[in-house]
């Protein structure tokens, strides 16, 4: 259970591509106070976790209600992850995220923090697909702990956002987010042929 809940929290750090959600955050974000920072950072984790947690816990149903197989959504939002993956090599930024900075909020907590730049299209995807090929309740419970604990370590570096720009700079965070590309891409390849694999077995 150890093994399965470290991978899984290495897992979803990736997933949720964290330098990317630094730069962000740190954008949308400027000119404020760092107590107006720390609330929103705890605010849009706390969202995001919620969100995933529904989604993480109702794989199943939805595939069984849509009608659809595990595997056959696995190819698809392996292939949306990829793409992601993709984006962020190329550009430094996630798929259909692209614009967001600019846009001006009373509130960006949720919107667009917690969606769709923490959990996107193809985080949304990833989620139930993770969650959903757990075979017991409490490997499933296992693997959620380790997606909590990857959001509790994105909260962490959002609140330490300043320090991180002071440390490592803009092109370090986008070379670190480049990185993670290359990591999810890793992940999205593995989904899409394991999808296939099942599929045509």
């Amino acid at each position: 259970m150890l093994s399965l809940y470290t991978t899984s929290a290495i897992r979803f750090v990736f997933l949720l591509a964290p330098f990317f959600v630094v730069s962000m955050f740190l954008v949308m974000t400027h000119g404020e106070t760092l107590e107006t920072k720390r609330r929103t950072a705890i605010r849009a984790c706390f969202a995001a976790t919620a969100m995933g947690a529904v989604l993480f816990f109702a794989g199943p149903l939805i595939f069984s209600l849509i009608g659809i197989t595990l595997d056959s959504f696995r190819i698809g939002a392996g292939a949306l992850l990829f793409l992601t993956a993709v984006s962020l090599v190329n550009n430094g930024t996630r798929l259909h995220a692209k614009g967001l900075p600019n846009e001006q909020r009373d509130d960006i907590a949720v919107v667009p923090l917690a969606m769709p730049i923490i959990v996107g299209p193809a985080t949304i995807g990833t989620i139930l697909v993770l969650g959903a090929e757990l075979p017991t309740r409490l490997e499933t419970f296992i693997g959620f702990l380790g997606m909590a604990t990857a959001m509790l370590a994105l909260a962490i570096m959002l609140i330490l956002s300043n320090w991180l720009e002071d440390l490592l700079g803009t092109t370090g965070l986008n070379i670190l987010s480049k990185i993670s590309g290359l990591i999810l891409a890793a992940m999205a390849s593995d989904i899409v042929f394991t999808g296939i694999s099942n599929y045509l077995a």
